[in-house]
């Protein structure tokens, strides 16, 4: 359970993996109007149900059910409900400081209370001593996405207050270093001045679930149509449909001699978390009921939170005539975007814990996918829905035979069970009203009327405890060792969103007519910009037939805010690129590298570098063995105009980077689970993973540490092994948030085409 205020505002998130469900306040359906209120508006409370996960003072680990409250930049931990317990004392307290990171660790097998189950692990460090750390656990990745908001929106809080002048008393006790592993915080009281609340989750007995039991969190999906934030080249024609679920082929490359990709599309009637958990869940007599090919599953092995193997049979008399029972293997990488759209990757897998069995035939799994989403509750109904999509990957020769043959013996073939578990998922869900929760989210009103609520209002005493001692692994007291009481669910009520997505897909067709040039000093003369004179250590291509090489396509494959965008959500195609990219550096390297402008082989350190007007320094940094820098470079041929969005992000705060800072991502060509991995979606790199930005003379670099996040660095391994098969497009933008900020428009693009790893050049830090 997890309660959040009803507005979210511009968020200093470099430390968050999957980062995308917005809040609203009550009546607000706008998607982007809660973006626009200040943190100076009220403070704000976050509160729930958690997991406090460590070790004691006997080295022993535990689990241990706390109910945690966020209030402003303040954290508090209980054993209990404190509005169900009037005067309970806190058992943790401690303040959110500015080194405050948070990494999701993903799904972990743990015990409690002789019970086992799944959670989602957050971990809390201190980015200048790492050693400095906590967990909390939630019960579903929405879940703990939530609370991964709820921290950054303290951590602004905090930066709000220090921009607002702070006391210097306040300012040095946020940078005051402490001792996670010492003695458990003094209790300090504080006034509750607070606005309004949504309450969402369910109570502590569903934290850790069971197969049976499923608590979904209620994330709210904001993606109606099938479009991304990339123009994609699937052609989907319906070919089918089984018990009210679509079956697809992709006709777009039909003549290609490889194999099909069909999918199976349903609408089911409960929360995108819902749908996940019963498709990961490997509990036999839940499956029984719905998985038709791999329902008997065997957990082998997991690895970082968002990959396990799994080993499964199957007896195939309802398949075909033979009786022969088959066994298999195969892998599943997960992970949550930024939306709250679920992908689940299935590959077919060897193991040495599974070698092959005697009176089985080891058979593989077609590769596949899965993509569950949110969706709007329909007109009058407050019944939560999410889109499900599994994508199956077919022989082409099998797949034109069944065609042929009226589809007579595709029904029993493996593909077809594969692409039945939609209709199977559906029908198990729609059946059983435990799992079809209300989506619990309430408008709880304070009586504190609206307007700015000051930090002495707020706080009685300043606090000079950071957070990880409210949180930190070490106990010194019994409290940690003992178990809180159970408590009651509470009913909530369901806030309708904005059906204005509905149109959202007439604006496809439309091309983006924003005047970026607004972005770049009118006053100045505008420079030649010869990339002749720039040279990097990656090879521009002449033409699409080039290989191991760059480019800079257009920005029409890419789909960004339109100048209505507030209104009716509508995105239109991308124009020419605001700046122009004028050389790509591909590097080799034994770590990773920051502040590389300063390096004597950065382009910027040329003579040529140094008379551009600006250049924007873009390096991603590759975790790999060994790591890997591209840095691109986009030059302007004028300095930023100083009244534009474009100079308040080259000269703001890192905060405000952190929040703006998009990147789109498109996999043009190659293999389509390399596609469902990447996605198209657009991806708020702050919020993502870390950033990091040097703002010097004429340019900003900003180095993206792709290894910070899990998430990100399972995608990148998996990108890693095709990457010299497949072509990259991604472009780099700017978010829009207020009316007078759009429409959007691209900074810079870049297509990287089959690259070769072998071919980065060794630096020397």
């Amino acid at each position: 359970m997890l309660c959040l205020v009803s507005r979210k505002i511009e968020m200093d998130a470099a430390f968050f993996n999957n980062v995308g469900s917005e809040q609203r306040s009550e009546g607000d359906g706008s998607e982007n109007s809660s973006s626009r209120s200040g943190v100076g508006g009220g403070m704000f409370e976050y509160f729930g149900w958690v997991y406090h996960l460590g070790l004691n003072k006997l080295g022993h680990e535990y689990c241990h059910l706390r109910f945690l409250f966020i209030r402003g930049k303040y954290v508090e931990m209980y054993k209990r409900d404190p509005h169900e317990n009037p005067g309970i004392k806190p058992i943790r307290r401690g303040a959110v400081g500015p080194t405050l990171m948070v990494e999701e660790l993903g799904r972990r097998k743990v015990q409690h209370g002789g019970k086992g189950g799944d959670i989602y692990v957050l971990r809390f460090y201190n980015r200048l001593d790492e050693t400095k750390k906590g967990e909390i656990a939630c019960a579903t990745a929405g879940e703990a996405q939530k609370w991964m908001e709820a921290f950054d929106q303290a951590k602004q809080q905090a930066e709000y207050e220090l921009a607002r002048g702070a006391s210097a008393r306040n300012k040095l006790n946020m940078e005051e270093e402490i001792d996670l592993e010492g003695h458990r915080p003094r209790v300090r009281h504080y006034a509750h001045g607070l606005k309004r609340l949504i309450k969402i989750g369910q109570g502590p007995e569903t934290l850790l679930r069971q197969s049976s039991s499923l608590g979904p969190n209620s994330s709210e999906g904001y993606f109606q149509t099938d479009f991304g934030d990339a123009v994609e080249a699937y052609e989907w024609k319906c070919v089918r449909t089984v018990n009210g679920v679509r079956i697809f082929q992709d006709v777009a490359n039909t003549e290609s001699g490889k194999g099909v990709i069909v999918k199976a599309v349903g609408v089911i009637e409960a929360t995108a978390d819902t749908a996940f958990e019963v498709i990961l869940n490997t509990a036999r007599h839940q499956r029984y009921e719905w998985d038709t090919l791999t329902g008997d599953l065997e957990l082998i092995d997991s690895y970082d939170g968002y990959f396990d193997v799994v080993y499964g049979t199957f007896d195939p008399m309802y398949l075909s005539r033979w009786h022969s029972k088959k066994d298999f293997l195969f892998s599943r990488q997960w992970f949550r975007g930024q939306d709250g759209t679920y992908t689940i990757l299935q590959f077919p897998a060897i193991h040495k814990k599974k070698p092959k069995r005697s009176g089985y035939h080891r058979t593989k799994i077609n590769p596949s996918s899965w993509e569950i989403r949110n969706l709007n509750a329909s007109m009058g109904s407050n019944t939560p829905r999410c889109l499900v999509t599994q994508m199956v990957e077919i022989p082409s020769k099998g797949w034109w035979r069944w065609k042929k043959n009226h589809f007579s013996n595709f029904e029993k073939s493996v593909p077809y069970a594969l692409l039945c578990q939609v209709a199977g998922l559906k029908d198990y869900i729609g059946a059983n009203p435990a799992l079809k929760f209300k989506s619990a989210a309430s408008v709880i009103k304070s009586k504190v009327p609206d307007g700015p609520v000051s930090n002495a209002e707020y706080e009685a005493e300043a606090v000079q405890d950071e957070f990880y001692d409210a949180i930190s692994a070490g106990s010194s007291s019994s409290d940690e060792e003992s178990e809180s009481d159970e408590l009651d669910q509470k009913d909530a009520k369901v806030k309708l969103k904005n059906v204005a997505w509905a149109i959202s897909s007439l604006a496809l067709k439309r091309a983006s007519i924003a005047n970026a040039n607004k972005e770049l000093d009118p006053k100045a003369a505008p420079i030649t910009i010869d990339t002749k004179q720039f040279h990097g250590s990656f090879c521009k291509g002449n033409d699409e037939a080039d290989t191991n090489c760059w480019t800079s396509p257009s920005g029409m494959g890419f789909m960004i805010r339109g100048k209505t965008y507030l209104e009716d959500n509508s995105k239109v195609k991308g124009g020419d690129p605001l700046l122009k990219l004028i050389a790509v550096d591909w590097f080799k390297v034994d770590k990773a590298i920051d502040r590389f402008a300063l390096h004597p082989r950065c382009l910027i350190q040329s003579e040529a570098g140094k008379k551009l007007p600006f250049v924007l320094i873009f390096n991603l940094q590759v975790p790999a063995k060994p790591n890997y820098s591209l840095v691109l470079y986009y030059a302007a041929d004028r300095p930023p105009n100083p009244n534009s969005l474009f100079a308040k992000f080259v000269d703001g705060s890192d905060m405000f980077r952190d929040a703006r800072l998009k990147l789109i991502p498109s996999i043009a060509e190659g293999y389509w689970m390399v596609k469902r991995a990447v996605g198209t979606k657009a991806c708020l790199l702050g919020k993502a993973v870390s950033c990091k930005y040097l703002r010097q003379d004429n340019f900003l670099e900003i180095d993206v540490d792709i290894g910070s996040s899990s998430v990100a660095r399972s995608i990148i391994g998996l990108v890693l092994g095709y990457v010299t098969n497949i072509v990259v497009d991604l472009a780099i933008l700017i978010e829009a948030k207020e009316e007078a900020e759009l429409p959007e428009y691209i900074l810079g693009t870049v297509r990287l085409n089959r690259v070769k790893l072998e071919s980065a050049v060794h630096l020397e830090v």
